[in-house]
């Protein structure tokens, strides 16, 4: 996870794929050992989530919506790609690999509808892309991809699963909603108390946080629902397959786009960035509160989180060897904030948005 903080780390790739998959195997040994203590787990779901969604909202920044106000054309760009494009895209593919295995296709669906808040910046920042206009990006997907979930399930799940947008609104309401304002509230106040340098650093420690607390929850779904999980085992396969196609066809809509839309390097890289990263913890926790006791949905959520550290650090080092190739002679400058961008020719200019 990653805030939208003033310098952006990328997390430990490396250390965030194997608390994944330690998550999914002790989870599976326990519930397959100690199914007694994997059902006890499996209650203690409630906390964790309540846990994940605090640290995922505390670190939006909606402060840097204001910032961004003279890079409209690209905000409008990126949410018709996200919201509007990449759906379809999603939508197509899981229809083709899981149309006979409808719940772990709505897990899918869900995984491939919502763009990331958090640690695409990271990644916007390692490739050279603009970050402060990134960091505006963070509190408009979050805000549109809430207020849109209940209506996405409606339209693409094919009543795979009973949703009543009523109930699922409350449920936004109850548990994602009212802490959304909480935590901004919070954010702010404890700004003004402690300074920016101390609110750094306890910001710092809310990164750190999330990427385990994200693990324990994986592992609390497994081991309660791995007799489930075993049973469709060879079904996920294919899910890894239509990530795989997913993460290819979202690349080249992307690249078409930068090229119709004349964009610079930095915003290209911005634009691929969020395009490819999918907001799988927030999904993660909207989907368990909204669709109680659905382990395949959650699954195919968990796998596709897993698949996607390694793609990132793949799109990243495809940007910077390919980056000479944006922008394109004769296109007009476009305005990259305040952006770290390394060019092909080593060149490096970086200036950091302050966090509001």
């Amino acid at each position: 996870m990653l805030s939208s903080s003033s310098e952006p780390q990328l997390p430990g790739v490396t250390v965030t794929s194997v608390l994944l998959m330690a998550s999914i195997a002790l989870g599976a040994l326990f519930g397959l050992l100690l199914p007694a203590g994997g059902q006890w787990l499996g209650e203690r779901v409630d906390p964790t989530l309540l846990a994940l969604v605090a640290l995922l909202f505390f670190g939006v920044r909606f402060g840097a919506l204001v910032q961004a106000a003279g890079n409209l054309r690209f905000l409008g760009i990126a949410l018709v790609a996200n919201f509007l494009l990449v759906p379809w895209i999603g939508y197509c593919v899981a229809s083709i690999f899981l149309a006979d295995h409808p719940l772990i296709m709505v897990g899918l669906m869900i995984y491939f509808l919502s763009p990331c808040t958090d640690w695409f910046l990271g990644f916007t920042r390692l490739s050279g892309g603009n970050v402060s206009l990134g960091t505006a990006l963070i509190p408009l997907n979050m805000a549109v991809q809430l207020l849109l979930y209940p209506w996405y399930l409606q339209w693409f799940t094919h009543n795979a699963v009973q949703v009543e947008a009523g109930m699922i609104g409350s449920t936004l309401l109850q548990w994602f909603l009212l802490p959304l304002v909480a935590a901004v509230v919070a954010h702010q106040l404890l700004r003004l108390c402690l300074g920016l340098a101390r609110f750094e650093r306890v910001l710092h420690r809310f990164d750190q946080a999330t990427p385990w607390v994200i693990a324990l929850l994986v592992m609390e779904i497994f081991a309660a629902n791995i007799p489930v999980l075993m049973a469709h085992r060879a079904v996920f396969v294919w899910v890894l397959l239509a990530v795989f196609v997913f993460f290819v066809l979202t690349f080249l809509l992307s690249e078409g786009i930068s090229r119709l839309c004349r964009m610079r390097y930095p915003e290209h890289a911005l634009l691929t960035m969020t395009v490819a990263a999918r907001n799988a913890p927030l999904m993660l926790a909207i989907t368990m509160a909204a669709l109680p006791d659905q382990p395949l949905i959650y699954a195919a959520l968990v796998i596709g989180m897993l698949v996607e550290f390694p793609h990132l650090t793949a799109l990243r080092r495809l940007l910077l060897t390919a980056g000479h190739r944006f922008p394109p002679a004769g296109s007009p400058p476009v305005d990259t904030g305040s952006a770290a961008f390394i060019g092909p020719e080593g060149v490096t200019t970086r200036s950091s948005p302050g966090r509001s």
